[in-house]
């Protein structure tokens, strides 16, 4: 039986309930992957899974149109000290539905699920669709998206569902993490010592405040780098040989992570060394006629400052969703029962005009 929007609606939010109620931190997936392959086959779509991503294409495949991809993930940071409210007990407060996950990501997963529920039996399509619940999106890990890519044709473009407000992020910044060491010369704290490594470190520090990067991008503005972890010393009187430091740096469409390490190694003031190059920026042109559907329906557009799934995407990607940004990773996690129906009405409408095209 074909469901329309509101119904669609429904069954997202009672998913997404059920997805709360299952812990799923990265890499500890199982269940809830195993939950999503039964609700989708219980809508009548066949489904694959290799390790805990699913997914699932049209009904109607065809291997001479291009592939649209659906994407969102499944998985769950651990929940914060700061919460409150049981993070595993879905319930519904002032039109508010709690629970660890259900900002980020679920209601948007939850949604796109529904909308590949909505469109999986539709023979007039444009593009192909390909939907994919995926794991370890939180923590990078080898059984993400990444490993999940290669045995899955080329994507043309793709939607990755992430909490925007149903607002366009055209644009995405990449992500480079630096281990950073100022050396000193280890020594007894009760003598002398003009090498304190601790000391070497106050004008490396203020290098990094400082530090500018020439190119700014026109959607997600200028690269922003920052120190975010210091690591030194074992003991009272003892002077450390070096101080650690970890350097956050997201990174624009105006540079590849390649440039910016090979710029950062040579011109930091200390010894870098960075953990992937792996996670780049992306973006889809505003002309896109994917785009221009959002655009058609009110939707804004914007360059993201946080990382998804699309970093390890080659194709141009829009990163699209319902819920809020900064509610993602925080304590009592919550998402408003009315974005989760939006979700779904405006996924649809935009793929409506997106694919009559």
């Amino acid at each position: 039986m074909k469901l329309d929007k509101k119904a669609l609606g429904t069954e997202a939010l009672e998913l997404l309930k059920q997805l709360i109620a299952i812990p799923s931190f990265s890499e500890e997936e199982d269940e809830t992957a195993t939950l999503i392959d039964n609700w989708l086959q219980g809508h009548g779509v066949a489904t694959k899974r290799q390790y805990n991503n699913i997914y699932s294409f049209n009904k109607y495949y065809d291997e001479n149109k291009p592939n649209l991809l659906l994407n969102s993930h499944h998985d769950t940071v651990k929940p914060n000290k700061a919460y409150t409210k049981d993070p595993f007990h879905p319930h519904i407060e002032d039109g508010k539905l709690y629970g660890l996950g259900s900002n980020d990501a679920g209601g948007a997963l939850c949604s796109l699920l529904a909308t590949f529920v909505h469109f999986y039996e539709r023979e007039d399509l444009s593009y192909n669709i390909i939907m994919s619940a995926t794991a370890e999106e939180e923590d990078a890990g080898d059984k993400s998206i990444s490993a999940l890519l290669p045995i899955l044709p080329e994507i043309d473009v793709a939607i990755v569902g992430e909490p925007t407000q149903m607002q366009l992020a055209i644009a995405e910044k990449g992500l480079v993490v630096f281990e950073g060491t100022v050396e000193g010369t280890p020594s007894h704290a009760a003598h002398p010592n003009d090498n304190n490594a601790i000391y070497n470190t106050i004008q490396v520090l203020e290098w990094f405040k400082n530090y500018q990067f020439e190119k700014v991008s026109d959607v997600l503005g200028p690269v922003k780098m920052t120190v975010t972890q210091i690591k030194a010393g074992s003991q009272h009187n003892v002077v450390p040989a070096q101080v650690d430091l970890v350097i956050d740096t997201r990174v624009n469409d105006c540079y590849t992570n390649e440039e910016i390490n090979e710029m950062l190694q040579r011109e930091a003031p200390c010894k870098l060394r960075p953990r992937s190059l792996n996670l780049s920026s992306s973006s889809i042109p505003i002309e896109h006629p994917l785009v221009q559907s959002g655009i058609a329906l009110g939707r804004e557009t914007y360059g993201s400052p946080t990382l998804s799934d699309q970093a390890e995407l080659s194709c141009q990607s829009l990163k699209l969703g319902p819920g809020y940004s900064p509610r993602s990773h925080s304590a009592d996690e919550f998402i408003y029962v009315d974005e989760v129906y939006e979700g779904v009405q405006l996924y649809i409408d935009i793929l409506e005009g997106f694919l009559a095209n």
